[in-house]
């Protein structure tokens, strides 16, 4: 890591690369772009200290580097970094927190906190956000790097919409929600950051199953059972709302 960042130093890429990573930037959502710095060590008091200076300890990495195959691993390009409490705390409440791990954002990283030296850019997508579990406060990040054209693995989200007008639902019926979320592999830049899922017309016993779902034709759905039911408007009896199994 350390060869990394002073390489990097003495070695900034070129105008021609960076109108390149630009151009991919502003294709991916445009909430913030995460600004972050090398951390040259690791261990918990250089993590405690950096949060006690309003900094988060993160790492990014290529999503292979979770492959259970040693050989479908890549190591490069994999960082320890920190990012800006501040920001990322501003970035959770721009968006809705579900969909923060489903969303690419833009990095820069530069030479040091305020420094205009820039080491690396790209597009990242966040996969793990560590809590404590007593404050909640923010521990730790890891991102993914998610340029367009990686095939990446993404929990999407499930948005379930049109409940006012759902007939079922005006008839007593009680929405079970069977799936919270749905697995896709494909181009980084055609995963979406949630999936909605419109229940209007949905009747007593109506179901929606996962095959139903319009995504892009890139996207291959990783979960086992493209016929399992997503949602179900099931009959209740009056003031008993429990969810009824599908």
């Amino acid at each position: 890591m350390a060869q990394w960042w002073r390489s990097a130093v003495n070695h900034l890429r070129s105008t021609e690369v960076n109108h390149s990573s630009l151009s991919s930037l502003r294709r991916s959502h445009s909430y913030h772009t995460i600004q972050a710095i090398p951390r040259e060590s690791t261990g918990s008091k250089v993590a405690a200290r950096d949060r006690m200076q309003g900094r988060i300890p993160a790492v990014v990495f290529f999503q292979n580097l979770l492959e259970k195959n040693p050989e479908s691993r890549c190591s490069s390009r994999k960082h320890l970094l920190t990012v800006e409490k501040k920001q990322i705390k501003a970035v959770l409440n721009s968006i809705e927190a579900p969909f923060f791990c489903s969303t690419r954002f833009p990095i820069q990283i530069r030479a040091g906190s305020g420094s205009t030296h820039l080491l690396e850019s790209g597009t990242v997508l966040p996969i793990k956000i560590h809590r404590d579990e007593e404050s909640g406060n923010i521990l730790n990040l890891v991102f993914v790097w998610a340029e367009d054209g990686m095939d990446l693995k993404v929990d999407v989200p499930v948005v379930f919409k049109g409940e006012d007008d759902c007939p079922g639902l005006k008839k007593g019926g009680f929405l079970n929600k069977i799936r919270t979320s749905l697995r896709y592999l494909g181009p980084s830049e055609h995963i979406p950051s949630k999936v909605e899922v419109d229940i209007s017309n949905l009747d007593i016993e109506d179901r929606i199953f996962m095959r139903d779902i319009e995504v892009h034709p890139s996207l291959k759905l990783l979960n086992k059972n493209e016929n399992m039911p997503i949602c179900k408007i099931v009959p209740t009896s009056l003031g008993n709302q429990e969810p009824v199994a599908a």
